[in-house]
């Protein structure tokens, strides 16, 4: 059980409660025996197919067509077995094998040869579906096997016979109403929002489901409305999530004006507000700031829904209901986290990462965070989430949030947040003398007394920015005594950036690939260089370098930084000489 309170015990205990019984509801109506009683009598009838968004590969039919299915990061090989009799090498794999996305690489070759393949494939699923049915018939495969399917029909109906389109039809029926009666049981957040998407699509695709359209989208707006925040946010924290609800959503709205159904407000209202959130969370290189569960952010995808945003205004600079602010001043970029810990039931995927800090110059990342891999997340997950994989301030190199350790739960509940800072206060200033931004959190007050305040002001030429650290008493006039009470102030560097640390030890002399010079700056406090490791590479995890500022509180409090641009000829001299940081006192 996690370290806490009687209240965070009892509110994890209810959760776990709540996910057991909606999770033994799911399984027993995903029995073979029970499934059956979603059949249809009779054969429906699909009125459109929606229009699927996500980048299709040609080259990839042909490894699907050889047998050859790479998932994941995963390879399996058939050797003319079909695919879902085999031995699922991660459940990552099975879920995208059972999500059927991977139909849409199929149509994109656009040959008869990859028709007959789809259908043998899809017929195949019809005949084992009972096979890998622990991830077949989880409700979030379900709905992206629903999506697929009926964005895909065209592919896979095309030219059939009526007996397969009857069974066709018929299977897709009773998965339809297998996640209309088992789509609460699926894990909140994205997950939840994929399931009630998919239900409001079968609802407009397929004739015998239109009965349940103003039922099935006022759930769905719901939803919206719940997880979707006023400032274009999701409730999870995690910039990613807006790429993979967009994907959905934007089809969605196209399908309603192709029925000549009015889409509801809350639909067209949560896509309006997400779009400019997409912009807020792009850096330079169009890569998405690492914050809360994000990786590498696929270009191709962005690009795709980007193409939608019709108003391609300056990204807002505040985000205070998803807990983020964003500091630009001419080249120069600060996105930060401000933000407490996401609600339990959404929390398996947020970091630990209160006041870290990304850092960019024109199309060239500097200060990052480690971000999460693209592939074989979980081997890395709890790594990347604890607090010193982000650029802030680690305590007594514990964790500014709490996680739920090791249990029997795990399975069954994830790895959520179960404590961490409770308050985070953000004072943000704007004036001819560059923006300032000030907040604080109290992630360290219970087991430390500790609160650790964060000042960084963006001069208005873009050319410098300066920082401090402060470490103040939670209760009474001054820190309370301990046996340890150390500090390390990180800054993780982007792997192409190269750093040498200075003479002195106060300092690190930093070049982008540009050949862009800039120097980091700790007036009184030593420096060091410490191995880091860069996650969110496309290519997988790279190694990296971290500036680290050691410390002890209760001897230094206070600690000052300063990022600076120099000129190329500048940079020996910096090396010897710098300015002190404009901060108050």
């Amino acid at each position: 059980m996690p370290r806490g309170g009687f209240a965070e015990r009892m509110k994890l205990s209810l959760y776990a409660a709540r996910r057991w019984l909606r999770t033994l509801f799911s399984r027993f109506h995903a029995h073979p025996l029970v499934r059956w009683m979603f059949a249809s009598a009779r054969t429906d009838r699909l009125l459109m197919a929606p229009q699927d968004l996500r980048t299709a590969d040609p080259t990839r039919a042909s490894e699907i067509y050889g047998g050859r299915f790479a998932f994941a990061g995963k390879i399996v090989v058939c050797d003319g077995r079909s695919p879902f009799e085999m031995e699922s090498p991660s459940d990552e794999w099975a879920e995208e094998l059972l999500g059927f996305g991977w139909l849409r690489h199929l149509r994109a070759a656009d040959s008869g040869i990859t028709r007959a393949n789809a259908r043998a494939l899809v017929d195949d699923w019809m005949s084992l579906q009972s096979v890998n049915s622990a991830v077949a018939w989880r409700a979030d495969v379900v709905a992206r096997r629903i999506m697929s399917w009926l964005s895909q029909a065209p592919l896979v109906l095309h030219e059939t016979d009526a007996r397969f389109y009857r069974r066709f039809i018929k299977s897709l029926t009773r998965q339809v109403r297998y996640l209309r009666r088992t789509y609460r049981a699926t894990r909140d957040g994205l997950p939840r929002l994929q399931a009630l998407t998919a239900l409001t699509f079968a609802s407009l695709c397929m004739e015998a489901e239109s009965h349940s359209l103003r039922a099935g989208t006022k759930r769905l707006t719901e939803e919206l409305e719940r997880q979707v925040l006023p400032d274009g946010g999701h409730i999870s924290r995690n910039p990613g999530v807006l790429i993979e609800l967009l994907l959905d959503l934007l089809p969605l709205r196209q399908a309603f004006a192709a029925r000549n159904v009015a889409p509801p407000a809350p639909l067209l209202n949560a896509i309006d507000r997400m779009m400019p959130m997409l912009r807020f969370f792009r850096h330079g290189d169009g890569s998405f700031a690492l914050f809360n569960g994000m990786g590498p952010t696929p270009p191709d995808l962005l690009a795709t829904v980007l193409a939608y945003d019709d108003a391609r205004g300056a990204p807002v600079a505040n985000a205070p209901h998803s807990g983020y602010q964003r500091l630009q001043a001419k080249d120069l970029l600060v996105i930060m986290d401000t933000g407490t810990p996401p609600p339990l039931p959404v929390s398996q995927e947020a970091h630990a990462g209160c006041l870290a800090i990304e850092l960019s110059s024109k199309q060239h990342r500097i200060v990052i965070n480690c971000g999460l891999p693209g592939i074989n997340r979980e081997a890395w997950r709890q790594v990347a989430r604890a607090t010193p994989a982000h650029s802030t301030v680690t305590y007594n190199e514990t964790s500014s949030c709490r996680f739920m350790e090791p249990s029997g739960l795990r399975r069954l509940l994830g790895v959520p947040v179960v404590g961490g800072p409770k308050k985070v206060k953000v004072t943000r200033q704007e004036r001819d003398s560059g923006i300032s931004l000030r907040a604080s959190h109290d992630g360290f007050a219970d087991r430390f007394g500790v609160i650790h305040q964060r000042f960084i002001r963006m001069h208005p030429e873009g050319e410098r920015l300066d920082g401090e650290d402060v470490f103040v008493p939670a209760h009474g006039e001054d820190l309370p005594s301990k046996a340890k009470d150390q500090y390390a102030i990180r800054f993780h560097l982007h792997p192409a950036v190269k750093a040498s640390r200075l003479t002195d030890g106060r300092g690190v002399m930093l070049m982008a690939p540009n050949r862009e010079f800039w120097t980091f700056s700790a007036y009184e406090d030593s420096v060091e260089l410490e191995e880091s490791v860069f996650l969110a590479s496309n290519e997988g995890p790279r190694r990296a370098i971290q500036i680290v500022i050691h410390g002890q509180a209760r001897k230094v409090p206070r600690v000052r930084w300063t990022f600076a641009h120099v000129e190329p000829t500048e940079a020996g001299t910096r090396r010897r000489a710098r300015a002190e940081p404009e901060l108050p006192l």
